[in-house]
């Protein structure tokens, strides 16, 4: 992608399937693949983006929805934040599903879809402190085969996307415990998070994770916070926690995001609040879990 081309997208492809896109796209390196377009068609809007072409992902049937595979739900890049934040979808995944529904106002919902906040990979991006936290992985699909790699790696830049391949689809454990997310913004109504949390209990593992969103180029995950809480959960029983453990686990999450600058120097108020900001949303995110 460039920012300075001043040509406009020269054609449009419409494939039918995941064999047909990656055809498309390996003929075309240029071109750029596109389902809801609420990311890359304002940047169309902007003159910020001038693709050679696009490639169309909205007649893919086989990514509009999703299947149970060993223990994970294999979801399908193409599912819209509207549906996602339907009631069957909240019992599979529900910190997915909340974050779908705070995704935006309904236009939005009902066009942006699972991969395309994936690979547009903004940081106010509601569902990726999900999928970091879930521990989520990518099946991409490309011109040399298939291959899985994590949803992190690819937030990260460790590992990103070949010409040619695009994501097919996004697995995800089902760990049958309670998950939380919440998020502030800067006004009411819907609106892009200022920051994010998600928090995600499992049981099997004894453990809690935790990842932070809108406060970094992408999501944070403060590990060391996780393993502290979880070691004070009483698994066996009703795993509740005094007010005083969950404030201190707020204190770690956001100092462990937001830290403190060397030497003598003091945070600007801004990110000051901020940081309290996300020392709440953590709080509450897992007191709610562990309720």
């Amino acid at each position: 992608m460039t920012t300075h081309a001043p040509q406009t997208a020269q054609s449009v492809t419409l494939p039918a399937s995941l064999d047909e896109a990656v055809a498309a796209l390996t003929a075309m390196p240029a071109a750029v693949p596109v389902a809801g377009g609420t990311d890359l068609m304002a940047a169309v809007n902007k003159g910020q983006l001038r693709p050679a072409g696009l490639v169309g992902l909205s007649r893919i049937n086989e990514i509009r929805g999703w299947q149970y595979q060993d223990g994970h739900a294999l979801l399908g890049a193409g599912l819209t934040h509207a549906r996602m934040g339907r009631p069957d979808f909240a019992a599979l995944i529900p910190a997915l599903a909340a974050a779908s529904r705070a995704a935006g106002p309904p236009q939005i919902r009902n066009a942006g879809t699972l991969g395309g906040n994936i690979v547009t990979a903004a940081p106010t991006g509601d569902s990726l402190p999900v999928l970091a936290a879930l521990e989520a992985d990518l099946v991409v699909l490309g011109p040399l085969g298939t291959r899985e790699i994590p949803v992190s790696h690819l937030l990260a830049g460790r590992d990103l996307l070949a010409p040619g391949e695009l994501v097919g689809f996004v697995r995800v454990p089902l760990l049958h415990a309670p998950q939380v997310f919440l998020k502030a913004t800067g006004r009411t109504g819907p609106a892009r998070a200022t920051a994010s949390v998600a928090v995600v209990l499992d049981p099997a593992r004894r453990g809690v994770r935790c990842a932070v969103g809108a406060v970094a180029p992408m999501p944070l995950r403060p590990l060391e916070a996780e393993r502290w809480i979880a070691s004070l959960v009483d698994w066996d029983n009703d795993r509740g926690l005094a007010p005083e453990a969950l404030a201190a686990f707020g204190e770690y999450v956001a100092a462990a995001c937001i830290p403190d600058p060397p030497g003598d120097e003091q945070l600007p108020p801004a990110v000051l609040h901020l940081r309290r900001t996300v020392a709440a949303l953590a709080r509450r995110a897992l007191g709610r879990a562990l309720a």
